[in-house]
């Protein structure tokens, strides 16, 4: 089986790990814009040779795993590509305008909306690792438009590789990873910034920095290529939950200011069931 990842990062590389760990005759070829990528990929056991988008028609199966809006501009490309029983799915983190994109496309159902919440604030081929998807979830959007053959292959092998799978449509999707993921990483990114601006000294930084704060900023530690387009290809939908966000934090600031200390204790508890919800939900395979 011959698999093209497009994207040698964190999770298309991960991805290509798990494949060939699962498949014995699996043979991967690696296409990235950074040569750098592809040589480290080569040397860590990742891909198998290095590719062009030219040979995609011997692709048994594609794997795009590039910015959101890099995705959005190629996908109609590659279907055209694809042999007749070739699947592509792509890993990110926006449904919605990518579905919308090749809803009419003759190859509609050789592909596979998929978003594995998998990731982690590192990047790049030497940040893939095998057991990164171990008990976390594969969401797949509009699963129903894949051909039932490639389905039934893709839903298997996601569980072989640790996963569990969720139903949702694009919009939904997006809605929900406005507010659960790309919040937090709006929150993570703005907290950094306003930490460089007010303490000028790194040292102070360094030193006094405990570890709720490398926790709660750890995520402003991802990469910028790919999270200034997910934000822009969400855009609705992260305006809409910052302004929830926005107006929490101002009715914070006035409580604190008003001397309103019950209330900020009552709201702070009332968020502690967090911890209930993270540790207790189930799932099901």
């Amino acid at each position: 089986m011959k698999i093209y990842v497009i994207g040698i990062g964190l999770i298309g590389g991960s991805m290509a790990l798990e494949l060939k760990e699962l498949f014995r005759d699996c043979y991967v070829v690696g296409v990235d814009q950074s040569e750098t990528h592809l040589e480290e990929a080569l040397a860590l056991g990742i891909i198998d040779e290095k590719g062009s988008l030219e040979t995609l028609g011997e692709a048994d199966r594609v794997i795009l795993s590039i910015p959101v809006k890099e995705s959005l501009r190629l996908l109609p490309t590659l279907l055209d590509q694809l042999n007749d029983e070739a699947l592509l799915w792509d890993v990110g983190s926006t449904k919605e305008q990518l579905c919308k994109g090749v809803e009419n496309h003759s190859k509609r159902d050789q592909y596979l909306a998929a978003h594995p919440i998998a990731g982690t604030e590192f990047s790049g081929p030497k940040a893939a690792h095998l057991g990164l998807f171990k008990g976390k979830p594969q969401i797949l959007c509009e699963a129903k438009k894949t051909r039932a053959d490639l389905l039934i292959w893709s839903k298997t092998t996601f569980r072989q590789m640790g996963m569990y799978l969720r139903f949702m449509e694009p919009k939904e999707h997006d809605r929900h990873m406005a507010c659960v993921s790309h919040l937090s990483h709006v929150s993570s990114f703005m907290l950094g910034k306003t930490v460089l601006e007010q303490e000028a000294d790194e040292q102070n930084i360094f030193d006094l920095a405990g570890s709720g704060f490398e926790s709660t900023v750890r995520l402003a530690k991802s990469s910028p290529d790919m999270w200034a387009p997910i934000f822009e290809q969400n855009k609705e939908n992260v305006l809409e939950i910052l302004s929830a966000y926005i107006k929490n934090l101002e009715d914070f600031k006035n409580k604190l200011a008003a001397d309103a200390i019950d209330d900020l204790h009552q709201q702070m508890k009332h968020t502690n069931q967090l911890k209930t919800i993270l540790n207790g939900i189930k799932h099901n395979n």
